[in-house]
């Protein structure tokens, strides 16, 4: 399968844009069949004195730092790495230009390709879908925005393996083909900051299924009010789901229905747990589904899957504190779906990066809830905090610079046989790496703090 990509590369002027992990996923692919092809490498930061392999390819020219976009219209086709935002770049004549792993493959295999996006519950979904398919038939990869680029597995793909790939935004951004399959879980205020509009940010996402004809499927949120004003001139076949309101398949009463008859009880022990993930668990049965698997034995699979890390993940219980962290909650509406999920929240540590998202419905839920103590971290901790002391509040309110100082204060407040939760409702890059390391920081914080 990957011989018609490298076909459709060799005789091209190539630009590989961006050198994080698919950039070098790409580099070497290319490199592996095209042994001599002349490459160009854009990049802001410096790449070469971590990546000596590239000091010895002749065959490659390396751009970097602030002038690495320019002159990109020079290139035949540029291969973009998600993370990189043209935000300042007219990007009108770089659109039949630019491409990526992800548009490679759909050009080629689309028919076999399961893609899901959603501003949250993709991972989840992704891999709760994944993991049912997996026990059902062992011809099947995932991929994506969860890790995994696709070319470092395509070599063992063949015309029948079903591809289950997560999809970002940023990876959606430009691509000019949908999935056969195409999931929109929801569409909330995030990632901004990549797209300059929350309208452009949307209209990424609808890229999923924008592309597709009558034989495809797409599957959405029926009560998102933007969905349903935007579909009416797609051309696949369209599946929507609902929560307390009949759809192609819904939850009434925590029960998931799919044509009326109940296929799923939501109050069987599951480690999936809250109405978010309930959700998450309709949309993979609803797959099941059209790919006519077993009910049954997918059944056992959801009750078995356990959590993604960083995503409602219990830490440990000390001096009878249970501490979860939920560190992937990167805007309110999730850490709203965590709290909701765990019910017995008392202690809540967020706060991140400071992105214009509006807080409102997440203050006034704030003020509501039962959770006595809220500690805010820099920034948009911080300005919440102040926000609920000027309006007035019953809460504990804890302003700190640190996850430490947050862990030492909800150590000595928060209600024995209570929960501590790190839900920052906001991105984790003005003081971390991502939110994988501000959730590892958290754990191992909280762990050193109990060896003492």
């Amino acid at each position: 399968m990957y011989e018609k990509i490298i076909e459709k590369l060799k005789d091209k002027n190539i630009s590989i844009l961006g050198f994080g992990q698919e950039g070098k996923s790409t580099y070497h692919f290319i490199r592996k069949y095209l042994k001599t092809k002349k490459l160009t490498i854009l990049d802001q930061h410096d790449i070469l004195s971590n990546n000596d392999y590239l000091k010895i390819d002749q065959n490659v020219n390396i751009v970097i730092g602030e002038h690495y976009l320019d002159n990109l219209e020079q290139y035949d086709l540029i291969i973009k790495t998600p993370g990189i935002a043209l935000l300042n770049i007219n990007t009108n004549q770089l659109k039949n230009k630019l491409t990526s792993q992800l548009e490679l493959i759909l050009e080629i295999n689309k028919k076999n390709i399961i893609g899901i996006t959603g501003t949250k519950g993709k991972s989840t979904t992704s891999s709760l879908l994944y993991t049912i398919i997996k026990e059902q038939n062992e011809n099947v990869f995932l991929l994506g925005n969860i890790g995994r680029p696709i070319f470092d597995y395509i070599e063992q793909f063949n015309n029948q393996s079903l591809l289950v790939i997560e999809m970002s935004s940023h990876q959606l951004e430009y691509i000019k083909t949908s999935p056969h399959i195409g999931v929109i879980l929801n569409l909330y205020q995030d990632h901004i900051d990549h797209t300059g509009t929350l309208q452009k940010y949307y209209h990424d996402k609808m890229n999923i299924i924008r592309y597709q004809d009558k034989n495809d499927i797409a599957i959405y949120d029926g009560q998102n009010k933007y969905l349903e004003q935007n579909l009416s001139n797609f051309k696949s076949h369209l599946y929507n789901f609902k929560v307390n309101e009949i759809g192609n398949i819904y939850i009434m009463d925590n029960q998931i229905y799919y044509k009326d008859e109940i296929i799923y009880d939501g109050n069987q022990k599951r480690n999936l747990i809250g109405i978010h993930n309930l959700k998450n668990i309709m949309v993979a049965l609803l797959i099941c589904k059209i790919l006519n698997l077993d009910i049954k034995k997918a059944i056992n699979s959801i009750n078995r899957f356990a959590p993604l890390e960083h995503r409602l993940e219990k830490v440990g219980t000390y001096n009878d504190i249970t501490y979860y962290n939920d560190s992937i909650a990167t805007i309110p509406e999730a850490t709203i779906n965590g709290i909701k999920a765990l019910q017995n929240v008392d202690t809540l540590i967020f706060g991140g990066l400071n992105r214009n998202i509006d807080y409102q419905e997440f203050i006034d839920f704030l003020r509501k809830s039962n959770i006595s103590n809220l500690i805010g971290l820099p920034d948009t901790g911080h300005i919440i905090c102040n926000i609920l002391k000027e309006k007035g509040t019953n809460k504990n309110i804890y302003l700190v610079e640190s996850i430490d100082d947050a862990i030492d204060i909800a150590s000595k407040q928060t209600k024995k046989k209570h929960i501590c939760l790190l839900s920052p409702a906001a991105a984790s890059y003005n003081k971390f790496k991502n939110f994988e390391e501000k959730g590892n920081y958290y754990k191992n914080a909280i762990k050193n703090k109990y060896k003492k």
